[in-house]
């Protein structure tokens, strides 16, 4: 299935673009290197690259409408937008670094270009301008600014979770909500709403808003899970059941492994095994997450979290068109490609 994506989003590159290469500009030279290369501005040499940053820029473009929500021009959500996406590519650095990936955006990982510390040092930098952005805008910038600072809160829990669980043999469901709903849905929630927070909006609308990134980011990170087994090489960039190369506890796994059944225990004894799993034990488990209900299961969640954002979307008072265009967002983020 083709998901095209929303127009919106390409104006959202077009407008927070600008801003993000001027911060990025005011870095030191050496870290300016990294940010650069790792958001696309430039190549490893340091040539800049035409077009700009790489970043698909979702989360830039739900911040502009969450302005225009609130009856804001998007120009004036372009700060809030920029904001949110260094701090989404602050998350990047270090996530690439802790798991070891050697490719994003279809080239080599910043880490693997330039060393680990030089890494985790760009991603510091971005989140410090993120933060230094939106505080150089009062007073509303201010308040943007402590919203943004708890999602990183709950991002940092999130992904501190998600590391933790690689030593545990016990983690259940309930618990990868928890950590989903922390790595990815809090900063989805905050770029939903922290454009209302900027230019002065209502509390209400702030907070359905927040309501409908919340569950649409959570959504987004179970579908996500389900494409890291069953996704189409060409649409995620990996083979099929890369997730279960890597015995990663993503929610179906996790589905799978605590469902009581025979081919959840077959699949925890195959998982279990210490040496790399060939071609058809990653069919063979492929096979078990789903038998085991899985697939099924989670497929079931990410429709509920969905339904659940579109509620708070309806419950909005805002602009039809910025209300379609929400939508719209959630539709292709949550849309399940193999």
């Amino acid at each position: 299935m083709t998901v095209t994506m929303p127009a919106g989003v390409q104006t959202a590159r077009d407008l927070t673009g600008p801003a993000i290469a001027d911060a990025v500009g005011r870095l030191s030279p050496a870290v300016r290197a990294v940010a650069a290369y790792h958001l696309g501005l430039a190549d490893a040499s340091g040539t800049p690259v035409a077009g700009g940053s790489t970043g698909k820029a979702l989360r830039p473009a739900l911040a502009l409408l969450s302005a225009r929500a609130a009856g804001a021009a998007p120009e004036r959500g372009v700060v809030p937008a920029a904001a949110v996406e260094l701090v989404h590519n602050f998350s990047l650095l270090h996530d690439d670094i802790m798991d070891g990936d050697t490719e994003r955006r279809h080239q080599p990982t910043a880490w693997t270009v330039y060393g680990v510390g030089a890494a985790i040092l760009a991603g510091d930098a971005l989140l410090a301008l993120a933060q230094d952005v939106l505080l150089e805008n009062p007073p509303y910038g201010v308040w943007a600014a402590r919203c943004l600072s708890a999602a990183v809160q709950r991002l940092i829990a999130g992904q501190g979770a998600d590391l933790a669980f690689e030593r545990r043999d016990d983690v259940a469901v309930e618990e990868c909500l928890d950590m989903a709903g922390d790595k990815t849905a809090a900063l989805m929630a905050c770029a939903c709403s922290i454009g209302v927070v900027y230019v002065g909006g209502s509390a209400n609308l702030a907070m359905n808003l927040s309501g409908f990134g919340a569950h649409a980011g959570l959504s987004f990170q179970l579908v996500d899970d389900l494409l890291g087994i069953w996704g189409a090489p060409q649409i995620t960039g990996k083979p099929v059941g890369s997730d279960l190369r890597t015995r990663k506890k993503s929610v179906p796994v996790v589905a799978a492994l605590t469902s009581g059944t025979s081919a959840g225990r077959e699949l925890a004894a195959l998982l279990a095994t210490s040496e790399p799993l060939t071609e058809d034990e990653v069919s063979r488990a492929t096979a078990l997450v789903e038998a085991a209900g899985g697939k099924e299961q989670i497929e079931k969640m990410a429709d509920t979290e969905l339904a659940a954002a579109l509620s708070c979307l309806a419950e909005a008072d805002m602009p039809e068109d910025v209300r379609a265009e929400f939508g719209a967002i959630a539709e292709f983020i949550t849309a399940r490609q193999w």
